[in-house]
C-alpha cells in the first residue's frame, strides 16, 4: 500500500503509529497558528514585523536542523555530500518566498473573503504539478475528493466563523462599519492564478527533489533554509524602516516561531516521504483545528458553513484513503 493509498510501504505498526502522530502533530499546528497570531496582538495589531517572524522561523529550523545533524540524530553521510545539491534548493526558497510576498500584494486588489475563498484552487494547482511532474495518476475518486477538499476551504472562508460581538483583531470600529465590499480586479485574478501556480509548483518540486537525492532530510533541510534565511534576511533589510527584529515580540510570539519551525520541519519529512497531496489533506484538516481554538479562545461562534466543510473534509478522507 502506498502513501496515497492511506498507508506507508513496509511500515510495522510502530513506525505506522509515528507517522500517523506526525500528522496529527502538523494538523494541530497548522490549525493553532492564526488563533496563536491573534493572540499577540496589541490593540488590535501584530506588534512585530511580519517579515521579522518568518525570518526567526527560518532561523530556527536552520539551527534545529543543524543541531540534529551535530548530535547524531541523523546520520551523516560516509562520504562528504557533494555540496553542488544544495543548489536545486535555492530555487524551494525563491518559490516560497515568492509566494509569502504574493500573499500581501494580493491584498491590494481584492478584499481579504474573494482571496480566502479563491486561493482554494491552489489545491488543483497542486494536483496538477503533482501528476505532470511525478507521473502519478489519480483516479476519478481521488480527483472527486480533492475537489471537495477545494469546496471545503471556500465554505470555510465564506463564513466558517462569526463574530458577533466583534472581539476579533481586526479593522477599527469606523471602518467595521463601512466593511469592504466583495471585488477582484482583472491584475488581481491574474496574480490569483499565479499565486497558485508557484503555491503547487514549489510544494511538488521540493518533493521531488527531496525524494530523488539520497541524502539525510536534515542534510537537505540545512540546504533548503540556508537559503530561505539568506533570502529572508534581505527581504527584511529591503523591508524599509520598522521595528527591529526582536521589537514587540511576546511568549506568544515566540510561540508563533516556534511552532511553525517544527511545523515546516513535520512538513518536509510529508514531503520526503508522503507527498504534497498528503501536504493538501494536512492543511486542510486544519481547518477545523483552527476553528475549534478560535471558538475556545477567541469566543467566536461556529456556524453551519462550519460544519458543512467539516463534513466535506472527512468524506475527501474517506474517499481518497478509503479501500477501494
Amino acid at each position: 500500500m502506498s502513501v496515497e493509498d492511506g498507508g506507508m510501504p513496509g511500515l510495522g505498526r510502530p513506525r505506522q503509529a509515528r507517522w500517523t502522530l506526525m500528522l496529527l502533530l502538523s494538523t494541530a499546528m497548522y490549525g493553532a497558528h492564526a488563533p496563536l497570531l491573534a493572540l499577540c496582538h496589541v490593540d488590535g495589531r501584530v506588534p512585530f514585523r511580519p517579515s521579522s517572524a518568518v525570518l526567526l522561523t527560518e532561523l530556527t529550523k536552520l539551527l534545529l536542523c543543524a543541531f540534529s545533524l551535530l548530535v547524531g540524530w541523523q546520520a551523516w553521510p560516509q562520504r562528504s555530500p557533494p555540496w553542488r545539491q544544495a543548489a536545486p534548493f535555492a530555487l524551494s526558497a525563491l518559490l516560497y518566498g515568492a509566494n509569502n510576498n504574493l500573499v500581501i500584494y494580493l491584498q491590494r486588489y481584492m478584499d481579504p473573503s474573494t482571496y480566502q475563498v479563491l486561493s482554494n484552487l491552489k489545491i488543483g494547482s497542486t494536483a496538477l504539478f503533482y501528476c505532470l511532474c511525478l507521473r502519478h495518476r489519480l483516479s476519478a475518486r481521488q480527483g472527486l475528493a480533492l475537489l471537495l477538499l477545494m469546496i471545503a476551504g471556500a465554505c470555510y472562508a465564506a463564513g466558517g466563523l462569526q463574530d458577533p460581538r466583534n472581539t476579533l483583531p481586526g479593522p477599527p470600529p469606523a471602518a467595521a462599519a463601512s466593511p469592504v465590499p466583495l471585488h477582484i480586479t482583472p491584475l488581481g485574478l491574474l496574480l490569483l492564478i499565479l499565486y497558485c501556480l508557484i503555491s503547487g509548483l514549489s510544494s511538488v518540486y521540493t518533493e521531488l527533489l527531496m525524494k530523488r537525492q539520497r541524502l539525510p532530510l536534515a542534510l537537505q533541510n540545512l540546504f533548503l533554509y540556508t537559503f530561505g534565511v539568506l533570502l529572508n534576511l534581505g527581504l527584511h533589510a529591503g523591508g524599509g524602516p520598522g521595528p527591529g527584529l526582536l521589537e514587540g515580540f511576546s511568549g506568544w510570539a515566540a510561540l508563533v516561531v516556534l511552532s511553525q519551525a517544527l511545523n515546516g520541519l513535520l512538513m518536509s519529512a510529508v514531503m520526503k516521504h508522503g507527498s504534497s497531496i498528503t501536504r493538501l489533506f494536512v492543511v486542510s484538516c486544519s481547518l477545523v483545528v483552527n476553528a475549534v481554538l478560535s471558538a475556545a479562545l477567541l469566543r467566536v461562534q461556529l456556524t453551519a458553513a462550519f460544519f458543512l466543510a467539516t463534513l466535506l473534509i472527512g468524506l475527501a478522507v474517506r474517499l481518497y484513503y478509503g479501500s477501494r
